[in-house]
């Protein structure tokens, strides 16, 4: 799916202003066509009746008084006027707006005086023409009005956000490898500007002093854990290897060492998963799992003493991956001795396919998918029961290698573990 499109902040307030703009401008233009239309209704309508007034007074004053035709003005006395045009007939009384006679517009005044029914027509054809010249006039200076605001508009928000595009540009190319980064603020930022710079440049300078504090802990751990460790191993080695060691002894003596290993292996996982996967990709190793697998199983076969259990790894194509080797070494490893701990007699079934998927079907008592489930989560919260690194660790180390681990049922009974060891590209 393709990341939704997102606009600049510059352009999404000149979209606003210019919408707001044109919604003004249109309102003011339909406000002065309506306040036009009605002020020129009031204009007809006074000119009309007062020449129609003094029309009527002259006639009750002169009756042979006739009305001559001129500057546009007809006058029809009543209804039924031979003269009066079929479309001033029936007319109320009343204005009557934008009539066609002919070819000419005009407006008519229709008024009763006494018994008599006048009406008074004037040609209005050449005002029309100027009046949709003038609307014509005003529309195109309306636009031209809104085009001249636009390239104004552009350039006072390209001016007044220019410290804002500068700040997210910078803070884009911040690198989070190097340290001492900083957040510049230019001259002619705003004080809101400045507030948002100073306050990213203090979480970086925190967050630096964090990681910072985090690395001196870790290479602390990794010098000040291990020397310890590597003597209690090698003590219980050695005491191991010493002769007339009573039994008891003995067997306590090889838990220690046992455990002695695997806190060696927990703290170099720990450590793993404490870097960044980039930094332990540049330190990798170019490993041939055919030549791998077989020691990592041939470790694994003391695990089986006092059980009907045996080790059967299929035959191995060639398969070369990148990655640290003593990472390899655990997670290959702990996944093998879970699948032994959970498994009384049978066979543990091991094979390697040419994508660098590892494949571990064991004998045990088989997964339903609600146990798969819980298995899942149960990788979550503690990891699985047995010894070694529990599963959760290696869930996470997997996760942060960018490696996939699954859990499924087995066909033949069991359970069936798979683990891809992407190679990086």
């Amino acid at each position: 799916m393709s990341a939704p499109q997102r606009f600049s902040l510059r352009r999404r307030i000149l979209l606003w202003m210019l919408a707001f703009a044109a919604f003004v401008t249109v309102a003011v233009i339909s406000q002065g066509l309506v306040v036009n239309e009605y002020v020129e209704r009031i204009v007809w309508k006074s000119l009309l009746t007062v020449e129609l007034d003094h029309f009527v007074q002259r006639i009750h004053d002169d009756p042979a008084y006739k009305w001559d035709d001129t500057a546009g003005f007809v006058v029809y006395v009543g209804a039924d006027d031979p003269d009066l045009p079929k479309e001033l007939r029936g007319l109320s009384p009343g204005l009557h707006d934008d009539i066609s006679i002919g070819v000419d517009t005009h407006v008519a005044l229709v008024k009763d005086y006494g018994d008599v029914h006048y009406t008074m027509a004037m040609d209005i054809e050449q005002f029309d023409k100027d009046e949709t010249r003038y609307d014509v006039m005003i529309v195109g200076a309306a636009i031209n009005l809104l085009i001249v605001l636009s390239v104004a508009l552009a350039f006072i928000l390209r001016h007044l956000l220019q410290p804002l595009r500068q700040l997210a540009q910078h803070v884009g190319a911040l690198q989070p490898q190097q340290r001492g980064e900083h957040v510049p603020v230019a001259a002619n930022a705003s004080a809101e500007i400045t507030v948002i710079a100073d306050a990213f440049n203090d979480y970086l300078q925190r967050t630096e002093e964090f990681v910072q504090r985090e690395r001196n802990f870790i290479d602390s751990a990794s010098h000040e854990l291990r020397t310890p460790i590597g003597v209690i191993a090698g003590a219980s080695e050695l005491a191991l290897e010493q002769p007339g060691v009573p039994p008891a002894a003995h067997n306590q003596m090889l838990r220690v060492h046992q455990a002695a290993r695997e806190v060696e292996q927990l703290i170099s996982l720990l450590l793993v998963l404490a870097k960044d996967p980039k930094r332990l990709l540049d330190n990798s190793d170019r490993l041939a799992l055919e030549h791998l697998l077989p020691e990592i199983v041939d470790a694994h076969r003391p695990l089986t003493r006092g059980k009907d259990l045996q080790l059967a790894l299929a035959p191995l194509p060639h398969c070369e991956i990148v990655a640290p080797l003593p990472v390899v070494h655990v997670a290959i490893g702990n996944l093998l001795r879970n699948a032994i701990e959970n498994s009384d007699k049978g066979t543990v079934r091991i094979q390697l396919l040419d994508d660098a998927t590892m494949v571990i079907d064991d004998p045990g008592h088989g997964m339903s998918p609600e146990e798969i489930s819980e298995l899942y989560a149960q990788v979550a919260r503690n990891g699985r029961d047995g010894g070694g690194i529990g599963l959760d660790l290696i869930s996470r180390l997997c996760e942060h290698l960018g490696w996939e681990l699954t859990f499924s049922e087995n066909p033949d009974g069991g359970t069936r573990t798979t683990l891809h060891l992407a190679t990086p590209r």
